[in-house]
């Protein structure tokens, strides 16, 4: 029997670590399908005139806006009684990164996402796609303080117990780790795909497929531009109803380029 025995990078340990303590949330899972053609097309026509925007960090400003609207979406449970809420937006996206020569998804952090511009926030992300990172970093951009340079070295259980401190001190799980997350498979074809993804942040969007549907506009049959996406809402901070109210929000944000 002929195998071989890679070791991968410290930095899918933190992911690890995630996946574990995931269940602590406790998401409600919706599938939705956004009409993104009359938006990507703005979107061109903006970057043909000089705009330096990606269609992701517009869609990062979209969700952050939409949050800030729909403020519960993004809340902390503090106490059995007690919400947190935060007067800003910030982000934890995912970047696949080549570590020791292996390629591994790492986290950035987009600080106040709805206070910054699409051109801001798409430069962000220029940047970090850039950016060299090393087996100890945990977070693009920003230099890893002592604690993160020894966290690889704890035991499983130990690394797991901080992150369930993280997720019981909102405070500090909004400063290091934001208050929404969004993941992308970053897919375009014909497989019709959908992201189920784990999360330990009070909202989290995955970003599925994008490919061309026959849907009904006006009453006719035609083809669009649609994108799947997941979203995990914890329901410890909100209910049914304002928890529509924010998807429809949502939707139309990206259906429809204010």
């Amino acid at each position: 029997m002929n195998y071989r025995v890679e070791r991968f990078p410290d930095s899918r340990i933190a992911t690890f670590d995630i996946c574990a303590v995931s269940h602590l949330k406790h998401h409600i899972t919706i599938m939705i399908e956004c009409d993104i053609t009359d938006s990507r097309k703005k979107l061109k026509e903006l970057k043909s005139a000089g705009r330096k925007i990606s269609f992701f960090g517009w869609l990062l400003k979209v969700i952050a806006d939409s949050v800030m609207d729909n403020p519960h979406s993004a809340a902390y449970l503090h106490s059995k009684r007690e919400l947190i809420i935060f007067d800003s937006v910030s982000i934890s996206t995912i970047f696949e990164k080549e570590v020791d020569g292996v390629r591994v998804p790492v986290p950035m952090v987009i600080k106040d996402a709805n206070l910054k511009s699409v051109e801001e926030i798409s430069k962000e992300i220029d940047d970090a796609k850039n950016e060299v990172v090393t087996k100890k970093s945990i977070v693009i951009n920003r230099k890893p303080n002592a604690f993160e340079r020894i966290y690889y070295l704890f035991p499983g259980f130990l690394r797991r117990a901080i992150w369930r401190y993280f997720i019981r001190n909102p405070k500090l799980s909004k400063r290091l780790m934001g208050n929404v997350s969004v993941t992308s498979l970053g897919m375009k074809g014909p497989i019709n795909a959908w992201l189920n993804h784990k999360s330990i942040n009070p909202v989290s969007i995955g970003v599925g497929t994008i490919m061309k549907k026959p849907v009904v506009v006006d009453n006719e049959v035609v083809i669009r531009e649609i994108m799947n996406m997941t979203l995990l809402i914890d329901h410890d901070v909100m209910d049914g109803v304002p928890m529509a109210r924010f998807i429809k929000d949502l939707e139309r944000r990206i259906r429809i380029f204010d």
